[in-house]
């Protein structure tokens, strides 16, 4: 713990607890991004899942309270003490369970106050002030403000900002990256086994230089090509329950519907691998370079065949969008027998074998980012506690 700086109190030092509406609009198709627990992750909003409402709810919803550049999210429940930063020119609302904590500037840096809310000083904070519950944790508003964090010189906090925050942007720059080739990725899959312009014999697009095309139930296909189901290629096991306790420390990850939710000591699945959404989430899907553990809401791909690769499956199950296949219940849910019953085209193997090469090309660069963003976000942690303690900006 930090012996060179004073802790003080976020009330006394002119931080704002702004506190969200109780009650949740209607999803919308397109619109403006309506901020929840999930997208929440590692210390950033990923709004890839995000909740869209329309402007009639936004404007209804930012009245009482409108989130701003640099304001810190704060989620009081399910994974309680998790924080993010409203980036510059996102305009959105926040939803039940988090709140934004905002400083005047005058003794607290906002820059600083993001930082210090990822600090091991904090999480003693979360600690201390938890409400234990039957089902959720949970922080109570009137409570985070008396949180109590270290305080330097106004100076020092800018420093500590500006050095983290060039970490962090390191890693947001392997972020982009990762997008743009899961992207290109996307793109080929589209063009060759939507638009069936794959290579032909002559290295030439194959539909739009004469290839052969046969009828089927789906419409046109390449000719050696079929009409079948999910359950040709895949079938889907479930993921087993985990404590909630069982959820913290260890190397491998824990997923659940909307993503990683944790990280254990143990794996139950061999990676990489697919993982599927199928409660509260149905339908989404979400890749593992790694061994990995899902948890009872979703399901996990087990290929059927080797000549259809993993890397192939996880791109023709995106564009399935099997979302549309859940129960219309309290708690939505994906059935795994109506999913096996998907129609599908099944390409021939040698089309697949080419896009397995080139997309474990985009894939292994892929996890090549994230590794080197797993060791940055270490090293940002610990310089982290070194900054706050004093032991290098004096």
């Amino acid at each position: 713990m930090s012996n060179n700086y004073p802790l003080k109190r976020l009330c006394d030092v002119g931080v704002s607890l702004l506190d969200c509406e109780h009650k949740t609009p209607k999803p919308n198709v397109s619109g403006y991004p309506y901020i929840a627990i999930p997208d929440i992750q590692n210390g950033r909003l990923d709004l890839t899942n995000v909740r869209r409402i329309s402007k009639e709810d936004y404007l209804k919803w930012t009245k009482k309270i409108k989130p701003q550049a640099g304001d810190i999210i704060l989620t009081r429940r399910a994974r309680v003490g998790d924080t993010a930063v409203v980036p510059e020119g996102l305009e959105c609302a926040i939803g039940q369970n988090l709140v934004l904590l905002r400083s005047d500037g005058k003794q607290l840096s906002q820059k600083y106050l993001r930082w210090v809310l990822r600090s091991p000083q904090y999480w003693v904070q979360v600690e201390k002030y938890l409400n234990r519950g039957a089902v959720f944790d949970s922080l109570n508003c009137r409570e985070i403000p008396l949180f109590e964090i270290p305080i330097p010189p106004m100076k020092i906090q800018q420093k500590i900002a500006a050095i983290l925050s060039s970490l962090d942007d390191k890693i947001e720059i392997n972020t982009r990256m990762n997008k743009v080739l899961e992207e290109i990725a996307r793109a080929l899959f589209h063009r060759w086994f939507v638009e069936f312009e794959f290579p032909n014999d002559e290295g030439k697009p194959y539909k739009s230089s004469g290839g052969r095309m046969i009828a089927s139930e789906m419409g046109e296909i390449p000719e050696g090509w079929r009409v079948g189901n999910l359950r040709d290629l895949v079938t889907f096991s479930y993921g087993k329950p985990l404590k909630e306790n069982d959820r913290l420390g260890g190397p491998y990850p824990v997923f659940g519907s909307n993503g990683i939710v944790g990280w254990h000591n143990e794996w139950l699945v061999e990676g990489p691998g697919i993982i599927v959404g199928r409660k509260g989430n149905p339908g989404i899907i979400t890749w593992s370079p790694y061994n990995f553990y899902p948890i009872d809401t979703t399901f996990y791909v087990v290929p059927l065949s080797k000549d259809y690769g993993l890397h192939y499956l996880y791109s023709m199950l995106e564009k399935l969008q099997l979302s549309h296949l859940s129960a219309d219940s309290a708690v939505p849910g994906l059935n795994r027998e109506a999913a096996m019953s998907e129609q599908i085209i099944i390409p021939q193997k040698n089309v697949v074998k080419i896009f397995e090469m080139i997309a474990d090309i985009l894939y292994s660069l892929v996890k090549t980012q994230d590794e080197e963003k797993r060791d940055l976000r270490t090293i940002r942690d610990r310089l982290l506690q070194e900054l706050l303690d004093g032991e290098i900006i004096a």
